[in-house]
């Protein structure tokens, strides 16, 4: 199996360096050759043929995720995405502010590197990314939505199709599956939003647990599950693109469940209008 791997050059932070040592490992690993992101993005057509015949792979050193948004642009899709500083953070390693890399961080590099392991798993592994779920259920999109007016801010909450919790994370359900997500009120608190950090594929989740975090230039929220479940998916394009939330907080889910106590979970959730009458008196309390 023949690969490209596309690093991050933020050598301005530890997580750019420990993210080239990690892009090197792999390589030598795997065989693969290092593809330059400014020629990549100065003259894509250089690499067109190898990114046809070749597996990407995208190592980025931060939430910026700035190998990952130079893939996208030349519609590239990543076999493996690697953000280093989420798996440093769900480690608990915390990382030294030296640029250059000692013995620790260098170890450190090395295992990041061998989680990925890409000779081992031929591709077929992704560190981030929408997991196939065995069974596709339909998720019907929001059509028509109750608006709630604040002086000059306006939130959004769907009529139906939606449940709420107390905490501003949502859940559309489709058969014995769930998605979640945060309010059109709580992403325009946030403001813009920068990193989504969902929770892993097979967790098991109860309801009123933390499933994944949600960063933006204001606060960390955690996302506060409506549902009890197992993890069966993770939204690629949320982490692709964390302002898509911003910008769509109703389709931009964040995690699929497979739910397991759904009768019970419902007595405790809120539908659309009712939501939209706990935003009207959260927003005046602000």
């Amino acid at each position: 199996m023949s690969y490209l791997i596309l690093a991050c050059t933020g050598l301005d932070k530890p997580e750019g360096s420990v993210a080239r040592e990690v892009a090197l490992r792999l390589a030598e690993e795997a065989g693969a050759e290092i593809v330059c992101p400014v020629s990549l993005n100065r003259t894509p057509a250089r690499y067109k043929r190898a990114l046809a015949e070749k597996r990407l792979v995208v190592v980025d050193g931060c939430a910026t995720q700035c190998g990952g948004k130079l893939a996208a642009s030349v519609g590239a899709k990543p076999v493996h995405k690697v953000v280093v500083s989420r798996m440093i953070k769900e480690s608990g390693t915390t990382l030294p502010p030296d640029l250059r890399l000692g013995s620790e961080v260098l170890e450190l590099a090395r295992r990041i590197a061998d989680e990925i392991d890409l000779v081992a798993t031929g591709g077929s592994r992704e560190t981030t990314g929408e997991t196939q779920a065995a069974t596709r259920v339909e998720f019907q999109v929001a059509s028509d939505f109750v608006v709630v007016v604040h002086d000059k801010y306006e939130f959004r909450i769907p009529s139906t199709g939606y449940l709420f919790n107390a905490n501003d994370v949502w859940v559309q359900v489709a058969g014995n599956r769930a998605r979640i997500g945060i309010s059109d009120y709580m992403q325009q608190r946030l403001s813009d939003i920068t990193y989504v950090n969902p929770p892993k594929i097979g967790a098991s989740v109860d309801q009123f647990d933390e499933a994944g975090t949600v960063e933006s230039t204001k606060a960390t929220f955690e996302v506060v599950s409506p549902v009890s479940g197992t993890v069966v998916g993770i939204n690629d394009a949320v982490f692709d693109a964390p302002e898509s939330i911003n910008e769509d907080p109703y389709g931009s889910w964040v995690a699929e469940l497979e739910l397991t106590a759904w009768e019970e979970d419902r007595a405790l959730l809120v539908n659309g209008p009712a939501y939209a009458a706990d935003v009207e008196r959260k927003a005046a309390e602000d």
